[in-house]
């Protein structure tokens, strides 16, 4: 689950839970999550419904389709459209021996991603949702 502070262009990873309601009461921030089956279950999005401004809302079930969010959103996630290829990239230039390399290549290249970069992708954002719509939720380039 990721979250992105909408005045200073700060973004993070989370862990169990967004940061804690009241956190960010002064700024506006909007919490997004990706489709991983824990993020669906009712419990979980009846508590981000209640406790994440700007919350939207994801298919808990194929069979019951009252999400707001697409169900395979790549296209719409920074991490997916942006960011992992940018990790990719510069920390698998070379075959890692173990996971403890790879992650410690992953670790090295994240830190070393610009503010200004990340402002980038995601003031992209709102042109890649024009895109999505204009595709009728079908992929898009």
């Amino acid at each position: 689950m990721y979250y992105t502070h909408q005045q200073g262009g700060v973004h993070g990873r989370l862990g169990a839970a967004p940061p804690p309601v009241g956190a960010h009461d002064d700024d506006e921030w909007t919490f997004q999550q990706d489709g991983a089956p824990g993020h669906k279950a009712y419990l979980v999005q009846d508590w981000l419904r209640d406790n994440c401004p700007d919350f939207i809302s994801v298919d808990v079930h194929w069979r019951n389709p009252i999400g707001e969010w697409p169900p395979n959103s790549p296209d719409l996630n920074p991490l997916d459209y942006s960011i992992w290829s940018i990790l990719e990239e510069k920390a698998c230039q070379k075959p890692h021996p173990n996971v403890e390399s790879l992650k410690r290549a992953l670790k090295k290249v994240w830190k070393e991603i610009s503010l200004e970069t990340l402002e980038k992708i995601v003031d992209n954002f709102p042109k890649r949702l024009k895109a999505c719509v204009d595709a009728n939720g079908g992929h898009f380039k």
